[in-house]
């Protein structure tokens, strides 16, 4: 099974299938298994596989017949099977080709990293620090150079050998009918030598990955689940931003919402009150007669805007607190002031509505409250029935 070889699942994209052959490739090229007398087979069997599995015309055909395969005889079409094909190529000639493709010079463990998707990493913010902006230190895993090699890929006490494919020039002719080209040599990479030894910390590379803090600059306005990129070296991360829910605030993209409360007396006189603000502790003045769930605007005290220019707003919402028990003089004092009411839907307990539609305070002890003589015998001569229904409180 050409997927088992390259130890590929059959649903692997070509980028996954060239990654899987240089890698298995490189572990058994004959040149560092040279006293595994499999090693040469299994060489063959990965060039072999990578060449029909890398072909989509070739790789569709082996997944319609299988490793049975087909010639022209049992198919009847004249459809040639891939096997024929795939054994046209050297083995050690599609490697370097591979190699060289991909390998640009940088060594033989090098190829790797090519394949490196981006690292993503998380970041906690406070709801202040992704509004205001921050700068604040990331831990990440980065290449560095490799601190056993210090760079230069082979084991320590060890030396480069001389390639033999370039002859140490770093370039190679390769001749095409008439004429002959010269291009970078693809066994080293053009550096004229070939390690024969490589480091066991970095496989060559000269680099490892290693622990680093980094500065990342959080811009001001940052949304929860945003994600910025960040050079970091030669290569890019990219950071995702978890912001934790403020007590205090609600996000509206640029702007901003919060409550303050305000006591009854404030509410209907009028005044002023304190309120947090996202930059600065805000002196808010209340107009009389302000309504719960009123909104104050506040231009230009939002968050900074990612995208644009300029701020958002930060709206405060007025809550009017209601007292849960009065004193006697409050309860006397609202008792009067309800007496004075004139748009009241309803009742208000301790005060009832006379026939004449004013309002009259009510026994504390229960007892209903005497009507005005003068409407006594007016009531009594009306002889009105029981109401079917009436409203309480």
């Amino acid at each position: 099974d050409f997927y088992q070889v390259l130890g590929v699942p059959r649903t692997a994209t070509q980028k996954e299938i060239k990654k899987a052959y240089y890698q298995m490739a490189k572990k058994y090229h004959p040149d560092t298994n040279k006293e595994d007398p499999q090693a040469k087979e299994k060489f063959a069997q990965l060039a072999e596989a990578y060449e029909v599995l890398s072909d989509e015309g070739k790789r569709k055909q082996y997944d319609t017949y299988g490793s049975a395969g087909f010639d022209a005889g049992q198919a009847g079409g004249g459809q040639q099977y891939w096997r024929g094909q795939a054994s046209h190529m050297d083995p050690e000639e599609l490697f370097r080709k591979i190699f060289g493709e991909f390998s640009g010079g940088r060594g033989f463990g090098d190829i790797n990293s090519m394949f490196d998707q981006p690292q993503e990493y998380m970041m906690e913010l406070t709801f202040t620090q992704a509004a205001k902006g921050v700068n604040k230190e990331l831990p990440i895993n980065i290449d560095l150079t490799c601190p056993r090699c210090d760079g230069k890929g082979h084991e320590p006490g060890t030396k480069v050998q001389h390639c033999n494919h370039c002859n140490g020039s770093g370039m190679e002719t390769i001749n095409t009918g008439p004429f002959v080209m010269r291009s970078t040599c693809r066994r080293c990479g053009g550096k004229g030598s070939v390690v024969s030894t490589p480091c066991t910390f970095c496989r060559g590379s000269g680099q490892t990955k290693q622990r680093k803090m980094v500065m990342v600059p959080v811009p001001a306005g940052v949304e929860d689940g945003q994600t910025v990129r960040m050079p970091v070296g030669k290569k890019e991360i990219f950071i995702t931003f978890r912001v934790q829910k403020s007590p205090v605030f609600r996000r509206d993209g640029a702007d901003i919402h919060s409550d303050v409360h305000v006591s009854v007396a404030q509410a209907i006189l009028g005044g002023t009150v304190r309120a947090q603000g996202l930059y600065e502790t805000l002196n808010l003045s209340i107009p009389a007669g302000v309504q719960t769930d009123q909104r104050i605007r506040l231009t230009g005290k939002g968050i900074a805007r990612v995208s644009g220019h300029g701020f958002g707003d930060h709206y405060i919402h007025v809550k009017v607190k209601i007292p849960k028990s009065l004193t006697d003089r409050q309860r006397s004092i609202l008792m009067s002031y309800a007496e004075d009411e004139t748009d009241v839907e309803g009742t208000v307990n301790g005060v009832t509505n006379t026939s004449t539609g004013t309002m009259t305070r009510s026994d504390e002890d229960g007892v209903e409250p005497q009507p005005d003589p003068a409407q006594k015998g007016f009531q009594d001569s009306l002889a009105r029935p029981e109401p079917d229904f009436f409203l309480t409180n």
